[in-house]
């Protein structure tokens, strides 16, 4: 399926970025590593692999912002656009040596999520997506899951770990969702998790303490593909809030009304 130039620029920087990373993922065990902050860590395949990106995108469209989990907002002279962009989502999965992790790119237009892809270096899955044009995997085109009630669903959830907040209302959402639903999953890679929501493969998804770049190309994904994104508060805050819920528009909708009674 021919691609836009828009995609293409996209796609070839996540193509070479993701050639490092599959490199690095191979000899995981030489990685050199420093904390990142707790329980959180970043790999030297993290900073290659956003260099690179960040060079091929602003190389491709050189007036752009760029927004990266490890160097932060560089700002450019078009104000107007933004790269959103996760070099390695999953980094503990990485270091495990499990293949579940992902690079993310988003592009803002004027506040507005025009284009997004996530792509796992290891199962070759492209997840892509512009405004108004559909969400495919691999050229094939995504709906979200047509499961009406969450005692069919699987819902795959963020779990706070050590030196993060919110433990306590967690656990009470937990148990409030658990005794509804099919099955509950925590798969460690946000972008992955609203991937999966877009295609299918998940009925619906929520998380808290996130950050842009792990949420901008997913929503994007999620939306295409006719579903539902929004915060904890059913408004368009993700970035600023940094919590999310995803899935079709029964789910969703059933869902935020469950986690609202563990408030």
């Amino acid at each position: 399926m021919p691609h836009s130039a828009l995609l293409n620029v996209m796609i070839k920087a996540a193509r070479k970025a993701a050639r490092g990373l599959a490199r690095d993922f191979g000899e995981v065990e030489k990685l050199q590593v420093s904390l990142k902050g707790p329980a959180n860590f970043v790999s030297a395949a993290d900073r290659k692999a956003e260099e690179v990106l960040r060079e091929e995108l602003l190389k491709a469209r050189p007036g752009y912002s760029f927004l990266g989990e490890e160097g932060g907002r560089i700002e450019g002279p078009d104000k107007t656009h933004t790269w959103i962009v996760d070099p390695l989502d999953g980094t503990t999965n990485f270091l495990h040596g499990i293949p579940h992790f992902a690079i993310s790119i988003g592009l803002e237009r004027e506040n507005t999520l025009v284009a997004g892809l996530v792509y796992n270096p290891i199962s070759d899955e492209m997840f892509i997506a512009e405004r108004g044009k559909g969400a495919f995997l691999n050229d094939q085109r995504l709906r979200v899951a047509g499961r009406k009630t969450l005692a069919d669903a699987v819902v795959a959830c963020g779990l706070p770990h050590r030196g993060r907040g919110g433990l306590e209302e967690f656990r009470r959402e937990f148990y409030l969702v658990q005794e509804q639903v099919s099955g509950l999953r925590r798969f460690g890679a946000a972008t992955l998790d609203l991937a999966y929501v877009a295609a299918g493969r998940l009925d619906v998804y929520w998380e808290r303490n996130l950050s842009p770049w792990d949420m901008a190309a997913g929503t994007l994904l999620v939306r295409e593909a006719g579903g539902f994104v929004t915060d904890l508060d059913n408004s368009d805050g993700m970035f600023p809030k940094g919590h999310i819920i995803a899935g079709n528009a029964a789910l969703h909708e059933q869902l935020l009304a469950l986690l609202k009674k563990a408030g």
